[in-house]
């Protein structure tokens, strides 16, 4: 490869890099072609699998400001760049390589921070940026509901105890006579 392809090669990564929210190296060795378009599919599509030269992907990781990356970049990798949601891929990656025990999830970044193979399968153990959301928005429902019993219900007390006080002087005024 002659030297401008390189550097056109390294710049792509670059931003690549720079552009998603989290990156997963992997090892491929074993997997058929077949078997990596499968994966592809199965990270969804927020996710980009591209195999990729060891040397012009840490080269491109340090121009990206990540160096926690180096150790990785040995034997035939390929990389997830993920743009969307990172629980999405990581399941994906997890899944699949639950199926086909020779791609290996080596470790990765999210937002910067380095991550191992273990935190990427924690990552993948979380439930969707979508479920949480809608859990957290069904708590908020809840606590608006009783909040709103709780300021209904005031009122309501005071009612009764100025109903009450006034029985109560009726009757002590009726029973004076």
């Amino acid at each position: 490869m002659a030297r401008p392809d390189k550097a056109a090669a390294v710049a792509e990564l670059t931003e690549q890099f720079r552009s998603s929210n989290a990156a997963v190296l992997t090892e491929y060795r074993g997997l058929t072609v077949a078997q990596l378009k499968t994966l592809r599919r199965s990270l969804g599509e927020n996710a980009q699998y591209a195999v990729v030269k060891n040397t012009l992907t840490k080269i491109a990781a340090n121009e990206a400001g990540i160096t926690t990356l180096d150790d990785l970049f040995n034997g035939p990798t390929a990389v997830a760049f993920v743009t969307g949601d990172p629980v999405e891929s990581a399941k994906g990656l997890r899944d699949f390589a639950k199926d086909n025990p020779n791609l290996v999830i080596k470790g990765g970044v999210l937002d910067g921070k380095a991550l191992s193979a273990d935190e990427i399968k924690k990552l993948a153990d979380l439930e969707s940026r979508e479920v949480l959301l809608a859990k957290l928005a069904g708590a908020l429902k809840g606590k608006q509901t009783q909040t709103a019993q709780l300021f209904q219900a005031l009122p309501t007390k005071l009612v009764r105890t100025v109903d009450a006080l006034r029985a109560k002087q009726d009757g002590e005024q009726g029973g004076a006579e």
